[in-house]
């Protein structure tokens, strides 16, 4: 298996809720066939039914509340910048769970959950520098 991740998509419960939700933090995407695609950088978001999700994947869906072992991270280029995200967020709906303070490690970051409680990071690392086109280069943690 190659090291890439081409697609990331999070089951919803109700599309045009969480479609509204993205774009109201300014994302922009297209809908087909009950599902909506967000060109996110090298990668795609996808926001697709929960139950659809789960049954093509061979899976129960499950109750769909509480922490499910993931988070989604979103870099950005100041602390300035994840102020100003997080005042999106709860404008649109999402739910501040951790408030923008310096962590332990010693970057700025807070977490939110979108309408359907996926979590999402955001930072503002210097350690992770952002190219001019938004990807991340990990550092040489050797």
């Amino acid at each position: 298996m190659e090291q890439r991740i081409t697609l990331i998509t999070l089951g919803v419960t109700d599309l045009a809720r969480s479609k509204a939700f993205y774009e109201a933090l300014g994302w922009r995407g297209q809908e087909v066939a009950e599902t909506v695609f967000f060109q996110a950088g090298g990668l795609g978001l996808v926001l697709w039914s929960r139950e659809k999700l789960a049954a093509d994947c061979g899976l129960e869906p499950g109750p769909g509340d509480g922490f499910g072992g993931i988070v989604l991270a979103h870099n950005v280029r100041s602390e300035a910048e994840v102020d100003a995200l997080l005042a999106k967020v709860a404008e649109a709906g999402g739910t501040i769970t951790k408030p923008a303070a310096v962590n332990e490690i010693g970057f700025y970051s807070s977490a939110f959950t979108d309408p359907d409680g996926h979590a999402w990071e955001v930072a503002y690392n210097p350690g992770f520098p952002l190219a001019e086109d938004g990807t991340v280069a990990l550092p040489d943690f050797g």
